[in-house]
């Protein structure tokens, strides 16, 4: 690592990079524990309740990760051999590391998005559910919200209620890879419980904007949670003492969820700044949470390039292809931080606009 780079300013490659502050660490160290493969571990049974509570299913199991929980939720409704269909950005697609047909025998297929937003016809269309012994059979369509490569893209939520509609007419179940769900929350209003009920299973992340160290749940109804206890076990994901970390989701639920909406402003100022400077890089409307997408090939620069030029100058962001680059704010980045990026993005997309 270079020493420019090593003096980083703003640290924007993800949400994942949060820390946890001195009082969650505090409420971590004080919480009270048991065995949670026995499912005595106290912590864990009341960050369950309030979660499966504040998406309104019946039920909610606690994972060590996202993945884990996205994994659980496709496995409860795809059987070997049959399929899931979701968008082509999807992260249980492109960032999941096959797991779906590597641990569970799942195949899948997506349709092209326009930002990750959600298209329920192409859906529709892609998905077989009368295919005999001709066909993969389409069992369960997974829905990202908000949605990672898209931009931190906020699915409508009537959107999400056509496809459960659809979707369950023809006897296929619906996944809500809710990640960030939170911020789609914060940013529209829209109850936890709306969105919750447009899906069988939901994952919601505590380690994103949330600044928990570590977790995930998911959750559905209480047959279901039964059965993804025994698939985590399988999974290798059965946590003994594990209170010490739901301590930690349940202090960022109390204290650190509505600060979500300061992410999205300082994210919002940014877009409006490169905006200004090469309006072909983002358009802030399509900017609707903490994540900037910016389209840097029409100011004569490969992602790549792009993203060693700006860490040079202290701020780090990710290449999520040949062209794209994405910069996420976070509980981390204050508005120095946010001030400093702005400069430094406007600078090298003014330089080759």
């Amino acid at each position: 690592m270079s020493e420019a780079v090593a003096d980083v300013t703003a640290d924007l490659r993800s949400d994942t990079l949060t820390r946890p502050t001195q009082a969650m660490r505090e409420a971590m160290a004080s919480a009270p524990v048991g065995d949670d493969v026995y499912g005595e571990d106290p912590t864990v049974l009341a960050l369950q309740r309030q979660v499966a509570d504040l998406l309104g299913h019946e039920d909610a199991l606690f994972t060590p990760t996202g993945s884990m929980a996205n994994q659980l939720g496709v496995r409860l409704h795809v059987a070997p051999g049959q399929e899931l269909v979701t968008d082509d950005l999807a992260h249980v697609l492109r960032a999941e590391m096959g797991a779906a047909a590597v641990l569970s025998g799942i195949s899948a297929r997506s349709y092209p998005t326009t930002g990750g937003l959600l298209d329920v016809d192409a859906a529709m269309a892609l998905a077989v559910t009368e295919g005999g012994a001709y066909q993969v059979g389409t069992a369960c369509v997974v829905v990202e919200n908000t949605h990672n490569f898209g931009g931190g893209t906020i699915q409508p939520l009537e959107a999400m209620q056509d496809l459960q509609e659809r979707a369950h007419a023809r006897g296929m179940a619906v996944h809500l890879d809710g990640a960030r769900l939170w911020n789609a929350h914060v940013a529209t209003g829209t109850p936890l419980a709306d969105y919750g009920a447009c899906a069988d299973t939901v994952s919601v992340c505590l380690s994103k904007g949330l600044g928990a160290p570590v977790g995930s749940l998911l959750v559905g109804s209480s047959d279901r949670m039964q059965q993804a206890r025994v698939w985590r076990k399988r999974f290798g994901g059965g946590m003994r003492q594990v209170g010490i970390l739901a301590a930690a989701g349940r202090y960022a639920l109390e204290h650190q969820l509505d600060r979500l909406a300061e992410d999205h402003a300082r994210c919002q100022q940014v877009a409006q700044a490169v905006a200004a400077v090469n309006p072909e890089a983002v358009d802030p409307g399509a900017v609707h949470t903490n994540i900037l997408v910016l389209r840097v090939a029409p100011a004569g620069w490969s992602a790549a390039d792009f993203i060693e030029a700006a860490g040079e100058r202290g701020v780090l962001g990710y290449a999520t292809g040949p062209e794209h680059v994405r910069f996420v704010w976070h509980l981390d980045v204050d508005d120095a931080q946010t001030d400093h990026a702005a400069a430094v993005l406007t600078e090298l997309l003014a330089s080759r606009a």
